[in-house]
């Protein structure tokens, strides 16, 4: 009986494509909703949470508020000899401008030391990084980001950047290492020539203070973290004699926490949204299979003459409309693979896909508002007293 229902409702849905395409519309639009819209923000949020896994949830940035009391270089280095402090990296930073022939180019330019690459997570491609001599003596020597060292020496000649001599800001610069390149979609998020100095180079250049305002932490091993930070409170209190609102203290684990609340609350919002889309698709199905009652009642009559039962034709206007919905779910996931493939082609460093647990929801609730939008109207067509529909013009 089953089978029999579902052969006369896909049979009344094909005898009138247009209408029914026109009710599928509501369903096919929420579903490209949900789907593309759930999956841009899952993709994009996979991706930043990568890079912050890649950079290692044993990390810890600081931030000095209290500019009147401000960490000397020795105070941040202190902090490496801890026992649950791994590598500690000082940060400043400005922006120059690199003379390039006849153009300038600006920079990013970040004052640290060795371990700072380390904690960042970066690859050397050509040479060396910087090293304690260079900070001990001043020296102005360099290392560049792979963009940078595209950028001022061309494609082909970023092998030979390494030995070779820059001009940043009137002071030249011996470069002495270029790193590997960062694909990640973060590194779009940066400004992308940056350039890395000895620490203590940014502080003779400084205008201002030249103290350490910022810099970052990593764990000796991933399971003392905690440890780690709490050390490195211990420290800035006892620096800063308890003053808690003098630093800023900032956990990479936590931020990874807070950027999968902060997706989650975005994904769910946009998912209603997206749901709102298809509550107004399933009005229009209800809408139309009331209509499609009130067209077909001598049919309904004719059927209940001969024998057929109330829960014969109950499940066959019930199927119709679920069919009405799932076909139109089907549409609408197709395209929003054909969407996403379209977006792909213009986003280099991120690609967008959808899971199936989103496809898997668009399903179950079409599914859901199939049942719910076409059960009245199944109701009303079982309901029909045969006498009664047969008289019907």
């Amino acid at each position: 009986m089953i089978f029999q229902s579902i052969k006369m409702a896909l049979k009344s849905v094909n005898a009138n494509k247009s209408r029914a395409f026109l009710t599928m519309l509501g369903i096919i639009i929420g579903v490209m909703a949900l789907v593309v819209l759930v999956s841009l923000v899952t993709s994009a949020t996979n991706s930043v949470s990568e890079r912050i896994q890649s950079m290692g949830t044993d990390m810890l940035t600081v931030s000095v508020l209290d500019e009147d009391n401000p960490l000397k270089l020795s105070d941040v280095d202190a902090l490496a000899e801890t026992g649950s402090v791994g590598l500690v990296a000082p940060v400043i930073q400005s922006s120059g401008s690199v003379k390039n022939g006849t153009e300038t180019i600006s920079v990013s330019v970040t004052g640290t030391n060795n371990s700072y690459f380390g904690v960042e997570g970066s690859e050397l491609l050509y040479g060396r990084l910087l090293m304690t001599p260079d900070l001990d003596n001043n020296s102005s020597v360099t290392v560049l980001s792979y963009e940078a060292a595209e950028e001022i020496f061309g494609e082909t000649g970023i092998a030979a950047a390494v030995g070779s001599t820059i001009t940043m800001d009137s002071i030249k610069y011996l470069v002495v290492g270029v790193l590997a390149e960062d694909e990640s979609m973060m590194s779009g998020m940066r400004q992308m020539y940056s350039v890395y100095i000895p620490v203590t180079v940014s502080q003779r250049l400084a205008t201002g203070t030249s103290g350490i305002s910022t810099f970052y932490v990593s764990a000796a091993d991933p399971d003392s973290i905690d440890a780690a930070e709490a050390q490195v409170k211990t420290s800035l209190l006892t620096h800063f004699q308890g003053d808690e609102d003098a630093f800023y203290l900032q956990n990479m684990d936590t931020l990874s926490e807070a950027m999968n609340d902060v997706s989650n609350t975005f994904a769910l919002l946009l998912g209603g949204i997206a749901a709102i889309s298809l509550l107004v698709g399933g009005i229009g199905i209800m809408n139309v299979m009331l209509v499609s009652v009130t067209e077909r009642t001598r049919e309904i009559g004719i059927r209940k003459a001969i024998g057929a039962k109330r829960r014969s034709i109950l499940s066959q206007f019930l199927i119709e409309a679920l069919a009405l919905c799932l076909i139109g779910c089907l549409v609408g996931i197709a395209l929003s693979g054909a969407i996403l493939a379209i977006i792909n082609t213009f986003t280099a460093d991120l690609t967008f896909t959808f899971s199936g647990s989103v496809v898997a929801i668009a399903v179950i609730f079409s599914t859901f508002i199939g049942i719910v939008f076409g059960l009245y109207p199944a109701w009303k067509a079982a309901r029909l007293h045969p006498i009664e529909a047969l008289r019907y013009e």
